[in-house]
């Protein structure tokens, strides 16, 4: 199992035990996570924090043609605002945990060159059918709904 990707499933965990959502995120250059986060919007009483936009954020500023060869691994499909930021930013590449619980626009992101990597992974899936059994209005909240 790719180790990137088991750190951004410990960011979807950390997550959840802070009493969020469990999506968790991390950008990766040249073999260097440079940025890791997930979903605060609860703990940090935010509208735009998912997993992937804490995980820029806590990148910080980089150039262009940093983005251009990074990249996002996130546990779950990305939604319309998180996809927006991958095509800004030019991030080329982006790897699913899992895309049943939620769809996101990964069609938008294919359609735009981004390449994109599902691997249905079965802890992703449990994080959210537990979370969401347990808080169903806010997750309903989080994808605005």
């Amino acid at each position: 199992m790719d180790t990137f990707f088991l750190e951004a499933v410990k960011e979807a965990e950390n997550g959840m035990e802070e009493g969020g959502i469990p999506i968790g995120s991390v950008l990766v250059h040249n073999g260097k996570i440079i940025g890791r986060g997930h979903n605060r919007r609860v703990q940090k009483d935010s509208v735009i924090l998912h997993g992937e936009m804490d995980a820029l954020e806590n990148a910080g500023r980089q150039p262009a043609s940093v983005y251009k060869e990074c990249v996002l691994y996130t546990t779950l499909s990305p939604c319309p605002m998180c996809s927006g930021t991958i095509l800004l930013y030019g991030i080329p590449k982006v790897i699913i945990g899992e895309n049943k619980t939620f769809m996101g626009h990964e069609n938008l992101l294919k359609e735009n060159g981004v390449e994109i990597i599902v691997l249905d992974d079965k802890r992703c899936k449990e994080l959210m059918d537990t979370f969401i059994a347990e808080k169903p209005k806010l997750w309903n909240e989080d994808i605005g709904v």
